[in-house]
């Protein structure tokens, strides 16, 4: 058994905000959280830069049949990025990747419309935006949501994780202007390895946590 680097999620969040604070220089940053279990550590990293929160919710678009695969990802603000590799490599249809994606942004407009109770969400053009999980094993979700976050033009993005696989950090950094990860392993296993308390995150809290940070920023 490996050891553990951090007590639960609410203790990664604080200390990798302690990191953020020292190593983004930018003011005014907004901090978001991929949804379950980015969103404690995201409400930390908040907390600590006194900044605005929201969550960023990104769903993979697979090719039907092959779930392994991903043609792209579609995710808040109804930003899709398309993986054309993948649609040569398959030969999915434009019909086929229109379908998927209806079905998909249906999943994200839901999770949205629940964790943010019916607020829009925050503008990201022309913010510095903190993108936050906790952790990078394969890396393809957090990926799919920088590149979908680039599509809504941020001036500067970093991506903040507090423990990853080395080789996935490595890859990650072409896809952000910046990356913070306090802990980088390997070989790295599940994220939940990492963690002495790892509990499954529920939308209840989500929408709880979302909450609290709007009504302790609008408190300022």
């Amino acid at each position: 058994m490996r050891d553990t680097i951090f007590q639960d999620r609410v203790e990664a969040g604080r200390r990798l905000g302690e990191a953020v604070m020292r190593e983004v220089g930018h003011p005014l940053p907004l901090v978001l959280a991929l949804p379950r279990g980015g969103v404690p550590v995201g409400f930390e990293v908040a907390r600590a830069l006194d900044a605005e929160f929201d969550v960023f919710v990104v769903r993979k678009l697979p090719v039907p049949g092959k779930e392994d695969l991903a043609l792209g990802a579609l995710a808040s603000g109804g930003v899709r990025v398309i993986n054309q590799a993948v649609v040569v490599q398959t030969g999915v249809s434009r019909d086929t990747i229109d379908a998927v994606t209806e079905h998909e942004y249906e999943e994200v407009q839901r999770r949205e419309g629940l964790y943010r109770e019916g607020r829009p969400a925050i503008p990201v053009e022309g913010r510095v935006v903190i993108l936050v999980d906790d952790g990078l094993a394969t890396g393809s979700t957090m990926q799919a949501a920088a590149q979908a976050l680039r599509e809504l033009e941020p001036v500067w993005l970093v991506v903040a994780v507090p423990v990853g696989s080395t080789k996935q950090c490595e890859r990650l950094r072409a896809y952000c202007d910046q990356l913070i990860c306090l802990e980088e392993r390997e070989p790295f296993g599940p994220v939940g390895e990492w963690y002495r308390e790892f509990p499954k995150v529920t939308d209840d809290e989500v929408r709880g946590l979302v909450d609290s940070a709007l009504r302790q920023y609008a408190a300022r």
